[in-house]
């Protein structure tokens, strides 16, 4: 679904990733975790065509990232669900427009879409919250529109993005609980995050691989994470 192979990244002050080697499978579960300025977000951006490799072979859905032109990426990337680390928002619009957005870039019949939508942000624990705008929501809260907004396309693959950083504990277990039950139903899923206990407590609900960004490369790390 997603494979890395040989993959180096480097920018103006050098080379951050080199020889990355992945493959996730579909319906897989991922963690990936590294110390800060590792190379996790710049790793997901590789999987997503946000940036494309120096070195090396990425390939989504079978087909080589280097060979497809910025609108066949866009076409792409409609398949994956990305949950950024700031989930950014449009303050003026409620939060059920900014969770519909990608539909509406797109070009979807939003009235077509309501039903989706709303069954969505229920899922999500959002209903409630529809036409309050995001200036007014928990941290809790915008994590879960930005899980909604990255789901509104159905798409088969999630990489999110520490999407617990800036949680509690409580937050932390029912965002996680989320990205399982997705798992769950099919989607592959990988997730960037520092947190071990999130990941450990991940580990006692489903079967995920865990890597490790270590010294530029990537490692599986070991069963007793």
């Amino acid at each position: 679904m997603i494979e890395l192979e040989n993959v180096a990244y480097s920018y103006g002050g050098g080379e951050l990733l080199s020889d990355i080697s992945v493959r996730l499978q579909p319906g897989s579960f991922h963690f990936l975790t590294g110390p800060s300025g590792s190379g996790k977000t710049t790793l997901l951006k590789l999987c997503y065509g946000a940036l494309l490799a120096t070195a090396g072979s990425v390939k989504v859905f079978d087909t080589e990232m280097r060979s497809l032109d910025r609108d066949q990426i866009a076409l792409m990337r409609r398949r994956i669900g990305v949950v950024h680390q700031d989930c950014r928002f449009l303050d003026h619009f409620p939060v059920d427009e900014n969770i519909a957005l990608p539909l509406t870039v797109s070009g979807r019949d939003l009235a077509q879409a309501a039903g989706n939508l709303s069954e969505l942000m229920s899922w999500v624990g959002l209903n409630d919250r529809a036409s309050a705008l995001p200036p007014e929501l928990s941290g809790g809260e915008r994590q879960r529109a930005a899980l909604a907004r990255a789901l509104i396309m159905s798409p088969d693959v999630i990489l999110a993005d520490e999407p617990t950083g800036n949680v509690d504990w409580e937050m932390s277990q029912r965002l996680l609980h989320l990205l399982v039950e997705l798992n769950r139903m099919g989607k592959t899923v990988l997730i960037a995050s520092h947190d071990l206990q999130l990941i450990r407590a991940a580990k006692a609900q489903v079967q995920a691989r865990v890597l490790r960004i270590s010294n530029r490369r990537l490692q599986l790390a070991g069963a007793d994470l």
